[in-house]
């Protein structure tokens, strides 16, 4: 295997957890400046509060896009994995 094959799998998988992320990250971020902005208006200053919405967001993202996830990473892998032959 030469180091640009090598370099092109590592970049694939990067961009590829990347993708995987981005949703959940988004999710979490949303909600996390939205009860931000609802803590500064409020002036309620308590750290529970900005955790559990955060928390019940992830798992939301993880119900909505966790099958697109899995099979987004059986295509990556599979394509690897099918590919080990043409590399020796």
């Amino acid at each position: 295997m030469s180091s640009d094959l090598s370099l092109q799998l590592m970049s694939q998988l990067m961009w590829m957890a990347l993708v995987i992320a981005g949703p959940i990250l988004l999710f979490s971020l949303v909600v996390g400046v939205l009860v931000s902005v609802i803590q500064v208006v409020t002036q309620i200053q308590d750290a529970s509060l900005a955790f559990v919405p955060k928390l019940l967001a992830v798992f939301a993202a993880l119900l909505l896009f966790g099958p697109w996830m899995l099979k987004s990473l059986v295509n990556y892998a599979s394509g690897v994995i099918g590919s080990i032959p043409s590399l020796f």
